[in-house]
């Protein structure tokens, strides 16, 4: 068994590693408020763009047709699939990004020409380890999302689409669940369908009996389509990033509770040292007083 000196010593640096533990907790909690408060705020502006094209697809069926074309001509090899992949920049979030990675890599090796799109350095340097070919890198720090961020995606992607580069878009990203859960998903963006674009019925969304579009609604259609896509691409920025921060702060509270855990029988075999020490300083002066009697 080891002395009372060394148990000491792992003991403290136990607590020295609980104290960074707790620290990254509440770090990562702080961002998770912050980035759950940001995507809040900007609800009721991608609302009103959702109900906007639904409005305009309800009167003028036919526009934005390139938008939802699904190139039926093109079967099987033919067609080529885009993967924008999101991950983290840092680790320590259990089995966060490994989900992600799982599902994007089950993906893109289905097809030899599907093309790669990836956001966050821990995607990134996999798939260079695994020399998988990443078409376009944006290297954007997943942290931290914001607009700006999510309209160059966006727009790289839509060309791409519109060009006739790639024949689908796929968003691989985690979401939130709820506070306890989160699941990476594979969520179609492009061709569009039209059973996603609803009109709204809430309070952040006002209605008009007569809606007349600019100068025509095929136009406007296509202007509105881009920020409906940085909407999305935007919310799936933020869900992964909350997601991050949630496995994250879920990761070190275990790694807190296993430290307590470790301290509570450090502390019993600490004192279990002592006291075996206690008795044998006592033995050994029983010891020698017996020998000086003697």
């Amino acid at each position: 068994m080891a002395n009372a000196r060394e148990i000491q010593g792992r003991m403290k640096s136990i607590k020295d590693t609980m104290k960074i533990t707790n620290a990254m907790y509440m770090v990562s909690s702080s961002k998770l408020q912050k980035a759950r408060r940001d995507l809040k705020n900007t609800e009721p502006y991608f609302y009103l763009i959702q109900d906007s094209l639904a409005k305009i697809l309800d009167r003028r069926p036919d526009a934005g047709s390139s938008f939802f074309d699904k190139r039926e001509n093109k079967k099987g090899k033919e067609r080529t699939v885009g993967y924008l992949v999101i991950t983290a920049d840092k680790g320590l979030a259990g089995a966060y990004n490994h989900n992600v990675i799982k599902l994007a890599e089950k993906c893109v090796l289905d097809e030899e020409n599907d093309k790669l799109f990836v956001v966050g350095q821990l995607g990134r340097h996999y798939f260079e380890q695994k020399d998988i070919d990443i078409d376009i890198n944006f290297k954007y720090t997943a942290q931290n999302p914001t607009m700006n961020r999510a309209r160059n995606i966006a727009g790289k992607l839509t060309e791409l689409f519109e060009t006739g580069e790639i024949d689908e878009l796929y968003v691989i990203y985690t979401k939130m669940v709820n506070s306890m859960t989160v699941e990476a998903v594979s969520q179609r963006l492009l061709p569009l369908t039209e059973e996603r674009i609803e009109m709204q019925d809430n309070e952040l969304v006002e209605h008009y009996e007569n809606c007349a579009f600019l100068p025509d609604a095929k136009t406007v259609f296509n202007k509105i389509v881009p920020d409906y896509i940085t909407g999305f691409i935007y919310g799936a920025l933020v869900e992964s990033y909350c997601s991050e921060h949630n496995a994250r702060m879920m990761a070190m509270q275990t790694a807190t509770d296993s430290a307590q855990t470790m301290i509570r029988e450090l502390s019993i075999q600490y004192n279990r040292a002592r006291q075996a020490a206690i008795t044998q300083e006592i033995t050994e002066v029983v010891a020698g007083a017996r020998s000086k009697k003697k």
